[in-house]
């Protein structure tokens, strides 16, 4: 194990200074940190931000054929452990990290990747129909995670079984970190299980006899778990130790943030506590930056959105809005483009509220209204940091979009997010905020205007003949057939009918014209019609896009936008 690590270790290096990925003084500083802390250098230079975790894994991947995982806050997936015995784990030093039942993959650490032998009889043990899949990880950590994991219950249902039939210590939980402790392992069941399904969002809901569990997935929420409230205080003080949180205070709200291992990668969990009159409501949002942020070519857009959006951020000042309500997936197309555009030529700072993913390379500060650091004086002070791009998480006030502007106005790409329902409705907005017309003219590049959709499932939706109504309201000749689809559920959604969620999106350029429409305050139907003739596809269109492509319903589109707004333009 230590000859192949140290090998992998001088390869790594090599191949990232070849690549021109890092500088040697990196290189450097890297390796002194590894004498200190004795860490595997690629993930010094993860933690460091030198690369990302996508880097890492490429590395990885090419200088010792497979990928590596940290076990140090391993949540372990019940159904992966089911699948290998503890005998099996114990004999071949492997542990079962995740199991993917969609593509029948089992993904096992390793402290030895090239035991072809173990991973073959593994693979003959379950029949043959699972692909297991090695990744690097420590002898000890494995050893550790072998001996404190199995020979417990990692079921919610076994956990729940073994708190009401034994007696819990509560009062360990501040302290203890063991598998032993059954409330340790039904917290990690249930952030497992979140993550497992995709959820966004974890609310744990206090009533006056019972705990409600639900998951917000795709945007929509569901009702997972009831547990009696018995179970409720110590699942509060656990989730808060988790999150470094105080558990001696009840009375006010608090925040916090935690790091786990789920599934073989790092998920983060921005935690936040609510006092209700049943007890402590906490809700945990899930940021899992795999996910979360994408390459411009994954966010869907047409061909000609993709090509005007490309343009856009090309040029080197001037304002970019996001529009849209509240859980629109605006700030995840900003990540998406902040990622595209972060390179060692450019300084790019943000100033958000919170921080959800963390971006090597990139100066992110969190608002901290305790300190009075708000938008506004944050963007000021911003300015003197020498940025190239800013980032600014919402513009809710005159102050902020004064000073927003302003950064644009000198020379700097700022982007921001707006609540409008339109990105020709973020022109009124603005106004009515107070930024002059003429001064939006000269300095907003373009404005995106952003829904997010759930996508039918492909396993189970269903086509059918659509009515002449429908056909109208898809601007389709009502004498022409036509099939389109709608959902039903199965095993594979849950009997949802539904399975992920892509963005609809409208984006409007600031052309000349538009500039001088805007200038000379014309009527948001005006501007409207003028970007029409220039080819702007508004939020509907798109949204009919998706529908007759066979990616969602009818019925969701019309959930979040309204069809027939096209009828009266």
């Amino acid at each position: 194990m230590s000859a192949v690590v140290t090998q992998g270790r001088r390869r790594i290096g090599e191949i990232l200074l070849d690549a021109h990925i890092i500088s040697e003084d990196q290189l450097n500083i890297a390796l002194t940190e590894q004498k200190k802390t004795h860490e595997q250098l690629g993930r010094i230079m993860v933690r460091l931000g030198f690369i990302s975790e996508a880097v890492l894994r490429d590395v990885l991947s090419q200088s010792l054929g497979q990928g590596t995982v940290d076990l140090s806050k391993l949540v372990v997936d019940y159904d992966a452990m089911q699948l290998v015995p503890k005998t099996t784990a114990r004999r071949h030093n492997m542990l079962p990290i995740s199991f993917n039942k969609e593509t029948n993959t089992l993904i096992i650490a390793m402290s030895d990747i090239f035991n072809v032998l173990a991973v073959d009889q593994l693979v003959a043990s379950l029949g043959g129909s699972i692909q297991v899949e090695p990744v690097l990880a420590s002898e000890v950590e494995i050893v550790d995670a072998i001996d404190n994991i199995y020979g417990f219950d990692l079921s919610l249902d076994g956990i729940l079984h073994e708190i009401e039939t034994g007696e819990v210590d509560y009062q360990s939980l501040a302290t203890a970190d063991e598998y032993s402790q059954p409330l340790v392992r039904l917290v990690d069941a249930l952030l497992a299980d979140a993550v497992k399904r995709n959820a966004s969002d974890v609310h744990f809901e206090p009533e006056k006899g019972f705990l409600r569990i639900r998951y917000r997935i795709d945007g929509v929420l569901q009702q997972i778990r009831s547990f009696h409230k018995n179970y409720w205080s110590a699942i509060a003080v656990r989730l808060k130790v988790m999150a470094g949180l105080n558990i001696a205070e009840n009375r006010i709200p608090q925040d916090g943030r935690m790091t786990l291992t789920l599934s073989g990668r790092h998920i983060d969990f921005r935690v936040s506590v609510q006092p209700t009159v049943y007890g402590e409501n906490i809700v945990l949002r899930i940021l899992d930056s795999q996910r979360g942020i994408m390459t411009l070519d994954n966010l869907g857009l047409t061909d000609e959105n993709l090509q005007t959006l490309q343009l856009m951020i090309a040029r080197p000042e001037g304002m970019i809005l996001i529009t849209g309500p509240t859980g629109s997936g605006k700030t995840t197309t900003l990540y998406s483009i902040l990622n595209h555009l972060n390179t060692e030529l450019v300084n790019i700072m943000t100033l958000e509220d919170p921080v959800e993913y963390v971006l090597g390379q990139v100066r992110q500060t969190a608002v901290n209204e305790g300190v009075k650091l708000d938008f506004a004086s944050g963007i000021r002070s911003m300015m003197r940091q020498d940025p190239d791009i800013i980032l600014v998480g919402e513009i809710r006030d005159e102050d902020t979009a004064e000073m927003a502007f302003r950064a644009a106005m000198t020379g700097h790409q700022v982007y921001s997010t707006l609540h409008t329902n339109t990105a020709v409705g973020a022109i009124p907005r603005l106004s009515d905020i107070g930024i002059y017309p003429d001064i939006m003219a000269e300095n907003i590049i373009g404005i995106i205007g952003q829904r997010l959709i759930r996508i039918l499932c492909e396993q189970c939706k269903q086509a059918y003949q659509p009515t002449e109504l429908h056909k109208t309201l898809l601007d389709y000749d009502v004498q022409q057939a036509l099939s389109i689809y709608r959902p039903q559920g199965c095993d594979m959604c849950h009997n949802r009918g539904y399975k992920g969620r892509l963005a609809l999106m409208e984006i409007l350029r600031i052309d000349e014209p538009l500039q001088d429409l805007i200038a000379h305050k014309a009527t948001t139907f005006d501007i409207r019609q003028h970007a029409k003739k220039s080819g702007f596809q508004t939020l509907a269109q798109d949204g009919i896009r998706r529908i007759l492509e066979g990616h969602t319903s009818l019925e969701e589109v019309s959930r979040v936008v309204d069809l027939t707004s096209r009828f009266s333009n």
